[in-house]
């Protein structure tokens, strides 16, 4: 069961992001780019001296989102440079 709610928990995220940063990608691309912002925005968090992802809470849920974003913005400047 916690596998499930990883991927709902990332397919909701990266939804958010996207929705954000204007790129729709589908199902599949805003769960994996859920999941991949969420270890993001726990690295960029523990730069900052904060905890990551600690679970199912709001503020998991918050750094994922954030790390989600920043991983599309990256990845919108990818694509115009190449």
């Amino acid at each position: 069961m916690g596998i499930l709610l990883w991927i709902v928990f990332g397919a909701i995220a990266g939804w958010i992001a996207s929705v954000i940063t204007g790129s729709r990608e589908g199902l599949l691309l805003d769960i994996i780019v859920g999941i991949v912002g969420a270890v993001i925005g726990g690295w960029v968090m523990s730069l900052f001296g904060n905890s990551g992802v600690t679970g199912f809470n709001l503020y998991s849920f918050l750094v994922a989102i954030v790390g989600s974003v920043i991983l599309l913005f990256i990845v919108k400047a990818v694509r115009r440079a190449a």
